[in-house]
């Protein structure tokens, strides 16, 4: 998978919970992803069509984190994931997805974003909707783990 493409998409993400929700990721060791089953509780998933490029990414939230993440950006803590926390969620992935989109852009590839989907429960499955390469990426931070899926068609 061309780093190119994936780096953005990690910046645009510690960037997005840094200055929204002051939450500092710590990146651990990207590797390949064989099932479909998500790492965490929640999770945001986009797909991204354009000339050069097709595939999707999802961000996946311990319950733990995207309580605090939504704590520290509204103020307020639910007792468990709800509604608002899902759209939090979305909103979360498509701040990431734009941001990268905004970086790779300025490299020459353009692509759409579709709308947002959110899933959550424990062992909950994420569908990415290409037939290429999954790589999972682990960040941990004070409140929990997150995870950040990318595939590719190429």
């Amino acid at each position: 998978m061309n780093v190119e493409f994936i780096n953005p998409f990690i910046s645009a993400l510690m960037n997005v919970l840094k200055t929204m929700a002051q939450t500092e990721l710590k990146p651990g060791k990207p590797k390949k992803k064989t099932d479909d089953v998500s790492r965490g509780d929640v999770s945001g998933l986009i797909g991204m069509v354009g000339e050069q490029v097709k595939g999707s990414l999802s961000i996946t939230f311990d319950e733990a984190l995207a309580l605090e993440i939504m704590n520290r950006m509204l103020g307020e803590k639910p007792a468990k994931i709800n509604p608002e926390v899902t759209d939090m969620v979305g909103e979360i992935t498509n701040m990431i997805c734009g941001g990268a989109k905004n970086e790779l852009a300025d490299k020459g590839y353009e692509f759409g974003m579709a709308t947002p989907i959110v899933v959550s429960g424990k062992d909950h499955t994420i569908n990415h909707k290409v037939d290429g390469p999954k790589m999972i990426m682990p960040f941990t931070s004070d409140a929990g783990s997150a995870y950040l899926e990318i595939c590719f068609d190429k």
